[in-house]
């Protein structure tokens, strides 16, 4: 298709679809689609379809109005404009509103999905838009932070992931698989004729006040594309550092390192342990007028009003290190580097450092002491890691205990090995049991585990003469809980269960235990 075609599905300022009156359904499949102008004075395109029926553009002249061009597109760039096109069809707040009424209202809109071995075959597409719509809107009244659409040779499976545990929710006809990938990957502006590789989209919605993105990935799989929707819940981008849960000790040692003028900050742990957040709220707390604060992520999920946001392109070359070495020379005074992931962007966030920068940054370790190892492997020389290091974070995200259901109980001998508490008879714990206020669960919500490592004189020290990372543990957590004895103080305060503490930190507590 030519670029003039483009520019014309690109170009408007309301979504297209909302004024075309050809229902993708019939788009996709009779090859035929009306292309709305820019402008509300000029006519328009009809586009066809390489070796498409032309008699079918009879009857889309007859529901258009009027004749308009007609321009032949190839397949793959016809299925593109489509994208263009039919981008935002039902996704609007009202749809959105109508499919999350109601307990049942997602099992009902599965149930309602017509019979029919082809849904192209429908004069509508609401069928496939409703139901998409009620995936996300049950999954933001459920509090769910993804939703995994995987087709297997029988059924199609949707699970939730909520506190951070997938749940599968419901199952449709393998039959739905195509349609449903297809109409995710439209709203997504995503290349529906690409099938062979993995994609990556994003849309917004809006449900009654709360404002949500959704990012959109694809992974080709046996049975077909499987996608997974990530919501993110703009609020979490004003988040407080003491909105975290952070033992009051170390939200005040973590303000002193945010208040030093240069320095990096890092903040470790697995995906999906709330590091971002961590992050943000750090960069709400420096947040003033009379800062340049500036950040490179992959990619940004949440906007921050006066904060320099910019994300990695890998396609164009905009990698972390490009864009780190970037916005070093926009003159900032805080930098937030989304991920240290390779030697280049180490080494540079190290010169930021030492340049009078304030450096924030995310490191992939299940310990705090252990980012120093990792950046060591990268090639970051020990000399400048102990000139640099301010402070390092590690964390972890446990479920809350529902406060209807929870049960008191006193723990086994094992349990009070675990807790460091042998021989105790007064202690009482909390387990999940199930309620209907936390859907059987037992639980309800999620909380962070901390450990926070401050480089002082003597870890500095110990960082430059290449010391073992168990006698840098053993000077950093002296005085200042673990992860483990973070979650053990949960634990015995009735926040959590011991088991949830274990199931984030199973090989520090098998330590505790001597296994």
């Amino acid at each position: 298709m030519t670029d003039t075609a483009t520019d014309t599905a690109t170009a408007t300022d309301t979504p297209a679809a909302s004024r075309t009156p050809v229902t993708y359904a019939f788009a996709r499949q009779a090859g035929i689609a009306f292309q709305p102008a820019a402008n509300p004075g000029d006519a328009g395109i009809f586009l066809l379809r390489s070796g498409a029926d032309r008699r079918a553009l009879l009857e889309v002249r007859r529901v258009v109005g009027h004749t308009c061009p007609v321009r032949e597109c190839a397949p793959a760039d016809y299925d593109r404009a489509l994208s263009d096109i039919y981008a935002w069809t039902g996704v609007g707040s009202e749809t959105m509103e109508e499919a999350g009424e109601g307990e049942d209202s997602l099992t009902r809109l599965i149930d309602e999905m017509p019979r029919s071995e082809d849904l192209l075959d429908s004069d509508s597409d609401a069928p496939i838009i409703r139901l998409i719509n009620g995936l996300i809107a049950e999954a933001v009244r459920t509090a769910a932070s993804d939703v995994h659409v995987e087709p297997f040779e029988d059924r199609v499976s949707i699970r939730y992931r909520v506190d951070g545990v997938l749940h599968e929710t419901a199952s449709v006809p393998p039959r739905l698989a195509s349609p449903l990938v297809s109409r995710i990957k439209v709203m997504a502006r995503l290349d529906i004729a690409e099938k062979r590789i993995p994609q990556d989209g994003r849309l917004s919605i809006t449900l009654g006040r709360q404002s949500v993105d959704v990012r959109v990935s694809t992974l080709p799989s046996r049975h077909g594309e499987r996608v997974v929707l990530r919501l993110l819940d703009n609020s979490a981008a004003r988040f407080r550092l003491a909105d975290l849960g952070l033992p009051a000790a170390m939200l005040a040692d973590m303000e002193k390192a945010l208040a030093q003028p240069n320095g990096i900050i890092l903040v470790t742990g697995p995906t999906g342990a709330g590091k971002t957040t961590t992050l943000y709220a750090g960069l709400n707390a420096l947040n003033a007028e009379s800062r340049n604060i500036l950040t490179v992520e992959d990619p940004v999920e949440y906007a921050i009003d006066g904060i320099g946001q910019t994300q990695v392109n890998t396609k164009v070359g905009m990698t972390f290190a490009a864009g780190l070495r970037a916005i070093l020379r926009q003159d900032p005074d805080i930098v937030m580097v989304g991920e240290i992931r390779d030697a280049e962007t180490a080494r540079i966030a190290v010169q930021a450092s030492l340049t009078g920068h304030l450096v924030l940054s995310t490191v992939h370790t299940n310990s705090a002491v252990a980012a120093i190892a990792r950046l060591r492997d990268m090639g970051v020389e020990s000399y400048l890691l102990a000139s640099t290091l301010t402070a390092i974070v590690a964390q972890r995200l446990v479920r809350r205990l529902c406060g209807h259901c929870a049960e008191s109980y006193t723990p086994d001998a094992a349990e009070l090995d675990l807790l460091g508490l042998a021989g105790r008879s007064d202690i009482t714990l909390h387990r999940p049991t199930g309620c209907s206020q936390c859907k059987q669960t037992g639980y309800d919500g999620r909380t962070g585990l901390y450990e926070l490592v401050m480089v002082d004189d003597t870890l500095r020290k110990q960082i430059h003469d290449d010391a073992r990372e168990a006698d840098m543990a053993a000077h950093a957590f002296a005085k200042r809980p673990t992860l483990f004895r973070n979650g053990v103080e949960l634990a015995l305060a009735g926040t959590t269960s011991l088991a949830e503490v274990l199931r984030v930190c199973r090989e520090e507590g098998e330590r505790h235990a001597g296994v």
